[in-house]
C-alpha cells in the first residue's frame, strides 16, 4: 500500500512541485495551503508523515507541531519541517517542538526523497512495535533477552578499564549488568569527546559489531562494573530464532542515532549555559541516582564539549542562581523548570 503524506506549504509552486516530486516516488500526496487546513487535512486523512512549511498563513509550522503532539490521535506521525528558515534558533525551536527533521529550501530532490525514506523506515519500525502481540507467550522480551546469554563472558572490571579501543575489530557486543561505560573519540588536538554513557541494562558496541569492523570509537569503564560480552555469532542466532527482536533492535539502533543528532544539534547551536543545563537534565534522567549526578567535571566537560574550567565556571553560576547544589562528587537539580528555560 502508498504511503500518504500530508504536503503543508502555502507558497503554490513549492507545494505543486514537491508533490509531484513525492507523487513520481510513488508516495500518495494531500496538499494543504495552510497550518489551519493542514491540521483538518491530518484528522482527517491520517498520513504516515506530514511535510510542514513554517512561515505560513493562518497557522504557521510551529503551532501546527503544538496541536500535533497535543493529539493522541496524531502525535505518532512524524513531521519534517521544510523551510527558509536557516537560524540554528528556528532550527532549535522546531527539534525541541517534536519535529522528526527538517530540510531548508532550495532543497535536491535526493535530500527531501531520502529524508521522507528514513522518516517512514523509522515509523514503520514504531508501529511495529506499538502492535499488539496476538500469542504472548512465544513473544520474547527485549529486556529478558540476557537470560539467554547469563552462560557467556563475564567481565569483572574497575574504574578506568578499557572494554574495547578505537582501530579494533569488534566481534563482541556488551551487556552491561552493573556499573558505567562511557564511548569516546579524541580529535587531531588529542582532546577527548565522549560520544554516550551506558548504564546498568544497556547493549552497546553494535555500529561496530554488525559490520565486523573495527570500532570508531574507546569504551572504558567510568565506574567498577560488571558486563556480559556477547560474541556476534550467538547473539545473531538468537535474533534468527526470535525474529520480533528485530524490532525491538532496530529501534534501539533508531533511538540511538536520534540521540547522537540531538546531541550534535546542541553541540552546534547552544550557548555554553544551553549546552550544560540540556547535558545535566539528560544525566539526571539517564544515571542519576536518588536524583544525583554521580560524574566527574572531567567526564561532565567532555559530554558537554567544552573545557572543564569553563564547566567548573558554568557549575558555579547556576549553583548561584539556585538551580544546582555540588559537592566534590555530586551534582543535584533543584530547579528543572529554570533550567530548561536557560538560553
Amino acid at each position: 500500500m502508498k504511503k500518504k503524506i500530508l504536503l503543508i506549504e502555502d507558497d503554490a509552486i513549492v507545494r505543486e512541485n514537491t508533490a509531484e516530486i513525492l507523487g513520481l516516488a510513488n508516495y500518495t500526496v494531500v496538499t494543504a495551503e495552510n497550518g489551519k487546513k493542514g491540521i483538518e487535512k491530518a484528522r482527517k486523512d491520517h498520513p504516515d508523515l506530514i511535510i510542514c512549511d513554517i512561515l505560513m498563513p493562518e497557522l504557521d509550522g510551529y503551532g501546527v507541531m503544538q496541536i500535533i503532539m497535543r493529539n493522541k490521535s496524531l502525535q505518532h506521525i512524524p513531521v519534517i519541517f521544510l523551510t527558509a528558515k536557516t537560524n540554528h534558533e528556528d532550527i532549535r525551536k522546531g527539534m525541541n517542538l517534536g519535529a522528526a527533521d527538517y530540510i531548508t529550501k532550495p532543497f535536491e530532490e535526493s535530500e527531501l526523497l531520502s529524508a521522507v525514506s528514513v522518516r517512514l523506515k523509522q515509523k514503520k519500525i514504531h508501529d511495529k512495535m506499538a502492535e499488539p502481540n496476538e500469542d504472548e507467550e512465544e513473544r520474547i522480551r527485549w529486556k529478558d533477552l540476557v537470560k539467554y546469554f547469563n552462560n557467556k563472558e563475564r567481565l569483572n572490571l574497575k574504574k578506568g578499564a578499557a572494554v574495547y579501543n578505537e582501530g579494533y575489530t569488534g566481534n563482541f557486543i556488551f551487556y552491561l549488568i552493573k556499573g558505567e561505560v562511557k564511548t569516546y573519540k579524541y580529535n587531531e588536538e588529542g582532546k577527548e569527546f565522549i560520544t554516550r554513557i551506558y548504564k546498568q541494562g544497556d547493549y552497546f558496541g553494535f555500529t561496530s559489531f554488525l559490520r565486523n569492523k573495527a570500532h570508531y570509537e574507546n569504551a572504558e569503564t567510568i565506574k567498577n562494573s560488571i558486563l556480559i560480552r556477547i560474541p556476534r555469532s550467538d547473539f545473531l542466532s538468537v535474533i534468527r530464532q526470535n525474529p520480533k527482536l528485530a524490532y525491538h533492535f532496530f529501534d534501539l539502533l533508531s533511538l540511538d542515532l536520534e540521540n547522537i543528532k540531538d546531541h550534535l544539534m546542541h553541540l552546534a547551536y547552544d550557548s555554553v549555559r544551553k549546552k550544560t543545563a540540556n547535558i545535566l537534565l539528560k544525566m539526571e534522567k539517564e544515571i542519576s541516582s536518588e536524583g544525583l549526578i554521580d560524574i566527574s567535571r572531567s567526564d561532565l566537560a567532555c559530554i558537554i564539549g567544552i573545557a572543564k574550567e569553563t564547566l567548573i565556571r558554568t557549575l558555579k553560576e547556576f549553583k548561584e542562581e539556585k538551580l544546582i547544589t555540588t559537592n566534590r562528587k555530586y551534582i543535584q537539580i533543584i530547579d528543572r523548570d529554570k533550567l530548561r528555560k536557560i538560553k
